[in-house]
């Protein structure tokens, strides 16, 4: 163990446990006894010990051979057999990070019945293409994905590897990192690599929101991110291009799971799929109770868009957390996005802000939200929002 009690020499003084921070210490016949999966290794306690009676062994730093490790891996997430839209964005970036270090790029794909999302990613980008196809695999679950998953990467040995963060993206590859013993960057809005060592800068909001922080990951492989939906552009698709497909069969109890998937039930939306809108109508705190949220409804409809809340609106019980767009909700990217009551504070404005056209309606002339806003209106929005809809109800039906 890394650290242990020298019985012959503990007197059961007690100092040790005074000076744990964690109470991984208590004593038992008279000799001290460290709870091992309490104890941090700390080594405040080998400090208190005037008999030197605990011993804390230092371990050696790991030493990687990063030449073992090249390519850059972007993790396809499908439902249903369809490819999601942000493993074609995550191509798209991935192709310039591939480019900068002269090596592959490769999606990684697990489901059943997948030949037509093959050539979609080779089209999208992928030079590679790593295929687990398995009725097991038709849907997500946990350990079977994440046991493919590990052993793809124990085979190959990518760079990189990079994933939406996504609910299932979320899920999965925290625990592969964890598995490979690996560090993970949650949440990035840029990745980029470094020109002098070759590492992989990734950039995501600290501090709630407050800074951004790029981060490294020196002394392990692969580098592994995630990035959420609509940060980066889903770039062209050629379909000339032509790409190596390689397949892998795994023995059936890899992908055995202690769980049963029951049912998939899909959240009926009344609007257009908020991450995949085209137009955004977004309430916040301004809209004063969740019946006001229909005025926004009717605005979205006459659009075509989809319906947005901020947090504020969220924690109230206003809308439901499917619709929020901030840090903690979800990442949009909308031609227009129509912020209506939404003061504009930097956890919104990091889930909006890369909108192409932002419409914001509050009546306090000094709000943050005037300071990214390509359009501002100044007034009552409870005046505001039906004039505009009556007047786009009125144009769209020429």
């Amino acid at each position: 163990m890394p650290i242990h009690i020298i019985a012959e020499k503990c007197t059961g003084c007690r100092l040790c446990i005074k000076a744990c921070p964690l109470n991984a210490i208590k004593i038992i016949e008279k000799k001290a006894v460290i709870e091992l999966d309490l104890c941090n290794l700390c080594g405040a306690c080998v400090d208190a010990c005037k008999l030197n009676a605990i011993i804390l062994e230092k371990t050696t730093r790991h030493t990687l051979d990063a030449t073992r490790y090249s390519g850059v891996w972007v993790f396809a997430e499908q439902k249903k057999g369809k490819v999601q839209s942000v493993a074609f964005e995550l191509l798209f970036k991935g192709r310039q990070l591939a480019e900068k270090l002269n090596t592959d790029l490769s999606a990684v794909i697990l489901g059943e019945k997948l030949e037509e999302e093959i050539q979609e990613l080779i089209w999208h980008g992928a030079d590679n293409v790593y295929v687990v196809e398995d009725k097991q695999l038709a849907n997500f679950q946990d350990e079977p994905y994440t046991n493919a998953l590990v052993e793809l990467i124990k085979k190959y040995k990518p760079g990189i590897v990079l994933c939406g963060a996504t609910s299932i993206g979320r899920a999965l590859i925290s625990r592969v990192a964890v598995r490979i013993k690996t560090g993970l960057t949650a949440d990035c809005t840029g990745l980029d690599i470094d020109s002098d060592s070759a590492i992989l800068l990734q950039t995501r909001p600290a501090f709630g929101g407050n800074i951004m922080a790029t981060i490294i990951t020196p002394n392990h492989r692969p580098q592994m991110a995630t990035v959420r939906h609509k940060v980066f552009p889903e770039g062209s698709t050629d379909m000339k291009r032509k790409g190596k497909i390689i397949r892998e069969k795994f023995d059936g109890r890899l992908l055995l799971s202690r769980t049963k998937l029951l049912d998939i039930i899909e959240e009926v939306e009344s609007t257009v799929n908020l991450t995949e809108a085209d137009i955004i109508v977004s309430g916040g705190r301004g809209m004063g109770g969740a019946q006001n949220f229909k005025i926004l409804e009717e605005l979205a409809y006459v659009l075509g868009g989809a319906m947005g809340a901020s947090r504020a609106a969220v924690d109230s019980d206003w809308m439901a957390y499917s619709h929020q767009v901030g840090q903690t909700g979800k990442t949009v990217c909308p031609k227009i996005y129509i912020a209506c009551g939404i003061s504009g504070q930097i956890q919104h404005l990091v889930g909006m802000q890369s909108s192409k056209i932002i419409v914001a309606i509050n009546k306090d002339p000094d709000a943050p939200i005037f300071k990214v806003a390509t359009y501002g209106i100044v007034g009552d929005l409870f005046e505001i929002v039906p004039a505009l809809t009556k007047r786009f109800r009125e144009i769209l039906k020429k």
